[in-house]
């Protein structure tokens, strides 16, 4: 008798924590306090483990538990995750509207919503129950986090079931599933922190000399793909609901959302919209009331309403044609220029970068912004101590766009051109024409860290950072990028952190990477003026280090694309006693140079440029350009009359609009792929 009375206070209990976990972490509403709650769960936690026999999946006390993984499992997508297409304009946007209106004759209307800045997640429901949640991966595959998300409390690990007075709008069909819920249903949405906890988190984190996260949704990923699932547990993660994949007996997306909502999801808020005029001002008052959401939205999604003709759409690539994303512009703030600090590059030439006031912008946390010159501050007429306008440069790179004078303090003063080297201290100096300051000292601190920082990524050295450089210079053990061929196991013994274990990976790891191609060794040496798609021209060319050395001017222009500047350089580099000294300390110290691999003129990457935007899921951006290169295909950073191919990821930013412009042959991920393996 007793045990069934326990079982039944398990079960009541089960029942008012799950209501006020709902209550709270669903519909931010509050009826007890956040101790009382714990009492409860603290009660419910002791019956069960004195009847373990009683503890069901969906009890509150399984939301933690379960050892740290060795590693997340693949699994894969019974629907593709696809991504959506990105426009930047009404009239990008108009432009898709006539597009979808070729393909059905139906009339349509829209369903539109905010797009939240977060990580994709699939959370697959069995007879009511959490089964598996999964990361988008490249769209087919992605990483099983299900141990993880059982933690974010905003994930019901059994689905609300409504009461029938609140089925009264739905169809039979839809009514009978909800109540019955048989089967393996789909629901899909975002992963986010909140602005509010994001900022607590990161004030605790430099209170404890910790790094800060850079942006929300970097927190929110990184703390999703821990193997420990209490670091998860202690972040406060939220999901949001935006797609009921599993047909139910609804019609409309809108219809899908409000199932949702019965089964106890948090939503984005979205709205019904019957007429495309009408998505403009929905796009405007969200723009309006960004800042006041609780978390960090970037534009407003548009979608088909009608699942019949969304599916009948279909999909261009990896994107539904019945869905699109209306970004808003690069967002602006302001804050206060608190110094200007010069950086000093491989080159030695000296960038100014502005000191801030840390600020969010675009969801991530800014500290500095580079000046590129000392024209560029004169232009903006610059002091410390201004209140200046800052946005991110293609929704990347934060940019100066203007100073506010009437904010300006008395104090201030014009900024100086610096006389010296910021490290070294030796006089600095304008070569030729250009606007930019060098540091001419050969033997700077500065210099000689990035030359090698530069000369190790070329290498593709991984292990070595910026901080085990600095402690190798510190400690003398290397004086320059050559060097690191030569580190035996007791240099880096000598170092704080290294252990025998750590010192032996490193040293294969550099051993691997003693051959390189001629290519990649020219981009090492950091010739100025010479990137890696002129280091390819070079080696096609030339076909031999030792042919590069003897070029004089007319031979370098004979190769395409090097002109007077490009030619003097490379001399100057080649002639100088200190660079071949430089190549003659790789080659003893084992490094060997191979020639470039043949490449076949028939190839349809040969001799096309290519321009890449957004984010590449199946390779990241230096392999996808290493493979353009090696079929013979040419890299350029921005859209041109002369680019042939815009390859488009996930979020392109405005170069998209600009391919479109000039008629641009634009390829998906997938059908770059294909490409590639047709030409291989």
């Amino acid at each position: 008798m007793v045990k069934k009375e326990e079982q039944k206070r398990i079960e009541k209990l089960k029942q008012t924590i799950n209501y006020h976990r709902y209550l709270y972490h669903v519909l931010d509403k509050q009826e007890i306090s956040e101790s009382a709650l714990d009492s409860l769960k603290h009660e419910l936690y002791k019956l069960e483990q004195q009847f373990p026999e009683f503890i069901t999946p969906d009890s509150p006390t399984q939301r933690i538990g379960g050892k740290p993984l060795s590693k997340f499992k693949k699994v894969s997508h019974h629907l593709p995750m696809l991504s959506m297409e990105d426009v930047f304009s009404k009239q990008e946007l108009l432009a898709w509207y006539e597009r979808i209106q070729k393909f059905t004759k139906t009339a349509f209307t829209f369903y539109v919503m905010p797009k939240i800045d977060g990580l994709a997640l699939s959370l697959i429901y069995e007879n009511g129950f959490l089964k598996q949640a999964a990361t988008r991966g490249n769209g087919r595959i992605g990483e099983d986090v299900t141990q993880n998300v059982k933690t974010i409390e905003s994930v019901p690990l059994r689905l609300r079931i409504p009461h029938k007075n609140e089925l009264s709008l739905f169809s039979k069909e839809v009514m009978d599933n909800l109540i019955l819920q048989k089967g393996i249903w789909e629901i899909r949405g975002e992963v986010i922190i909140g602005k509010k906890d994001f900022e607590a988190i990161n004030k605790k984190r430099k209170l404890q000399g910790e790094d800060l996260f850079a942006n929300p949704r970097n927190m929110a990923a990184g703390s999703l793909r821990q193997l420990d699932p209490m670091i998860t547990a202690s972040r406060p993660l939220q999901f949001v609901a935006w797609r009921l994949e599993t047909e139910l007996g609804q019609k409309t997306q809108q219809a899908g959302m409000k199932i949702l909502e019965q089964l106890g999801f948090k939503l984005s808020p979205g709205k019904w919209i019957n007429d495309f005029d009408q998505i403009e001002s929905y796009y405007n008052s969200l723009k309006e009331k960004r800042e006041r959401f609780a978390f960090w939205i970037d534009g407003t999604v548009i979608r088909v309403n009608e699942n019949d003709i969304f599916s009948h759409l279909g999909v261009v690539g990896k994107t539904p044609r019945g869905l699109v994303a209306w970004k808003f512009p690069a967002q602006e703030v302001t804050t206060v220029v608190k110094d200007i600090e010069w950086f000093v590059g491989r080159t030695g030439a000296l960038t100014p970068v502005a000191v801030l006031e840390p600020i969010i912008v675009a969801g991530t946390l800014v500290k500095h912004a580079s000046l590129h010159n000392y024209d560029e501050i004169k232009r903006l007429d610059l002091r410390v101590g201004d209140t200046v306008i800052l946005y991110k440069a293609g929704d990347i790179i934060p940019k100066i766009k203007q100073v506010i004078f009437e904010l300006r303090p008395h104090t201030s003063f014009p900024i100086r051109l610096i006389k010296q080297c910021p490290v070294c201290e030796y006089p600095v100096e304008i070569k030729d024409k250009e606007v930019i300051l060098y540091c001419v000292n050969r033997q700077c601190r500065a210099k000689d860290r990035e030359r090698i920082i530069h000369a190790v990524v070329a290498f593709d050295i991984q292990g070595i950072g910026p901080q085990i450089i600095n402690k190798l210079l510190d400690h003398h053990i290397i004086q320059w990028a050559p060097d690191i061929f030569s580190l035996k196991k007791e240099d880096l013994l000598e170092l704080e952190g290294f252990g025998d274990i750590l010192a032996s990976k490193l040293l294969y790891e550099i051993n691997t990477k003693q051959h390189i191609r001629l290519s990649k060794f020219l981009v090492a040496l950091g010739i100025k003026h010479v990137g890696e798609e002129t280091a390819l021209d070079l080696a096609h060319h030339f076909g031999s280090l030792e042919k590069i050395c003897l070029a004089d001017d007319k031979t370098f222009f004979e190769v395409e694309g090097i002109g007077e500047v490009v030619a003097k350089s490379l001399i100057d580099f080649f002639k100088s006693s200190e660079s071949q000294k430089e190549i003659e300390a790789y080659q003893t110290n084992g490094v060997i140079i191979e020639q470039e691999p043949l490449i076949h003129t028939s190839s349809s990457f040969f001799d096309k440029t290519f321009v890449i935007t957004g984010t590449l899921e199946q390779m990241n951006r230096d392999q996808a350009k290493a493979l353009i290169r090696s079929l013979g295909g040419k890299i350029a950073t921005s859209v041109s009359s002369k680019t042939d191919y815009l390859i488009v990821g996930k979020d392109p930013g405005s170069k998209l609009t600009q391919a479109k412009g000039l008629s641009v042959m634009i390829l998906s991920e997938q059908a770059f792929v294909a490409m590639i393996k047709k030409s291989s």
